[in-house]
């Protein structure tokens, strides 16, 4: 069953993960939507993550959930960007996925 996600970037050029290679890029709404979407949809942002880590052997594969069917929508309401991720992938990855691109700059809203 798929979840839908509210989140909110309230500082856009803000929403930045610690690390370059992996943070979003994007400064409007449509690129933050895509770039999540292909954060979820595929495994790229995860597996650059794990390369990244002290041991990639050990980290555990349900880190590395895909839901090719994922789909993310972007919208812009003043300053602020809103996201809307409908997806399979559990709850504690789609945070995870979130924090590398956004760092803590991001608020989940509601879900459903």
């Amino acid at each position: 069953m798929s979840t839908q996600y509210h989140i909110s970037l309230p500082d856009p050029s803000k929403a930045r993960g610690n690390d370059p290679d992996l943070s979003f890029r994007s400064q409007g709404a449509a690129g933050f939507a895509e770039e999540l979407q292909d954060a979820l949809r595929s495994t790229v942002l995860f597996d650059k993550w794990r390369a990244k880590q002290p041991d990639p052997d050990a980290v555990e594969a349900q880190w590395g959930a895909a839901d090719p069917s994922a789909t993310v929508t972007g919208s812009q309401d003043d300053l602020r960007i809103n996201l809307v991720a409908t997806t399979r992938i559990d709850s504690d990855v789609f945070k995870q996925r979130l924090r590398m691109l956004a760092g803590h700059h991001w608020e989940l809203r509601d879900v459903r």
